[in-house]
């Protein structure tokens, strides 16, 4: 059976990647910050039959955790989240931009450099990284997230390019109007009449996109049902912009 690690597991994409994940023939492990506590592991795996929790929080705790109990992966899900703090370009808090960076770019290339080498070894694996859309159509107020998401596209596609001879499969995922907590929560977007109201005049498709749905994209390009597909950035919008 192959194994998928998916990251921040609780957040953004997290939820229905893992869901869909857990359908196919394939052992699930999760990383998520909050899993350092007992408690919110055992929360998610109550929610989550059959996904498995780990408790590293960085990359070098991942890989260290996933050498030491000699799992190997053969999918990995990069579910990158971080909140948003909306400013002008003059007005951008370098501790902002730099926490941002770190957490959705950095990350992501720590541990794709620390899972690398088995999946080169093997000559096979898959890797999806969840960006944003946002660079489609930048907003006035989000040149962080905008920009340093692009980065983490960019860099997807780079690496697409760098280990497609090692029968590697790297691609994109990148999502806006995506129903979560963190960016576009239940309460404001969702049971608010006047918050449905404008999603429906922002995306085509009159709603937010399900956690289910990102899901079944994500559990797609990692099923390994289709390996020629590679270096893509797949929009999940709803036809936006």
């Amino acid at each position: 059976m192959r194994t998928a690690l998916v990251t921040n597991a609780t957040q953004y994409a997290g939820p229905g990647a893992v869901r869909a994940l857990l359908q196919l023939p394939m052992r699930v492990l999760c990383h998520d910050r909050s899993f350092c506590e007992a408690a919110k592991r055992d929360a998610f795996a109550a929610e989550m039959i059959g996904a498995e929790c780990l408790r590293g929080a960085t990359p070098v705790e991942l890989a260290d955790e996933l050498r030491a109990g000699n799992l190997a992966i053969d999918a990995f899900v990069s579910n990158d989240a971080h909140p948003i703090t909306r400013a002008a370009i003059g007005e951008i808090a370098l501790d902002d931009l730099r926490n941002t960076f770190e957490a959705l770019l950095v990350f992501p290339v720590q541990l794709t450099q620390l899972l690398l080498p088995a999946m080169k070894a093997r000559r096979s694996g898959s890797i999806v990284f969840v960006t944003s859309a946002r660079p489609l159509k930048p907003e006035p107020g989000f040149a962080v997230p905008t920009t340093i998401r692009a980065g983490a596209s960019a860099f997807s596609h780079a690496l697409a390019h760098e280990v497609a001879s090692f029968g590697i499969q790297v691609n994109a995922v990148a999502p806006n109007y995506l129903y979560s907590e963190m960016y576009y929560p239940r309460a404001r977007f969702i049971d608010d009449p006047a918050g449905r109201e404008q999603i429906a005049q922002l995306v085509p498709m009159g709603r937010l996109g399900s956690p289910e749905e990102i899901g079944e994209l994500i559990a797609f390009l990692v099923s390994g049902r289709s390996t020629f597909l590679t270096g893509q950035t797949v929009h999940f919008t709803g036809g936006w912009p």
